[in-house]
């Protein structure tokens, strides 16, 4: 094995154990990071193949990665085959994830607590003023995040300071 297969492979590790923590399963993650391993894209055969996973895996990993906006397909002409390709702009795909967790999370856990200090409003026991207030400081802390990733959404974070100059500061540190 070489030196660069061997890196790939613990990146595809890393990855795979990365991806439950901003939400994606792990055998999706690590077909995301073989993807951002390739020069270029792959058809599901070939990453079965590489992965070892089942047609029907792959084909859900892809669904689910084009869902977050990580990955995009094209089928080439005159071919069957649809080849996937991941998002190597880490600006876009850190907006994609934002965006994306926001949608899956944040905003049905506002919306809920929303409809439950609604609910409460009129009830006036313990049990009700305690969950009323404990609903208010959720959506509070809630909200602030929410509005984080708004601002940062809307380009005003990357706008600001500007990802891109970040990650050139962060390389110089580097050195």
């Amino acid at each position: 094995m070489t030196t660069t297969e061997e890196v790939r492979e613990r990146f595809l590790s890393l990855w795979s154990r990365l991806g439950p923590m901003w939400g994606i399963p792990p055998s999706t993650a690590r077909l995301h990071a073989l993807l951002l391993a390739r020069p270029e894209g792959a058809d599901a055969e070939t990453l079965s193949a590489e992965l070892e996973l089942s047609r029907g895996a792959v084909s859900m990993a892809c669904k689910e990665l084009l869902d977050w906006g990580l990955v995009t397909s094209s089928r080439p002409t005159g071919s069957r085959r649809v080849v996937f390709v991941a998002e190597s702009d880490l600006e876009r795909a850190i907006v994609s994830i934002v965006r994306t967790r926001k949608r899956k999370e944040w905003d049905p856990l506002l919306a809920e607590v929303r409809d439950w200090r609604m609910q409460l409003e009129n009830e006036s026991s313990p049990e009700a003023r305690r969950l009323q207030k404990f609903f208010g400081d959720l959506e509070g802390v809630v909200g602030m995040v929410e509005a984080t990733a708004r601002a940062f959404l809307d380009g005003f974070v990357i706008r600001r300071f500007g990802l891109k100059s970040l990650l050139r500061a962060a390389r110089r540190k580097e050195d």
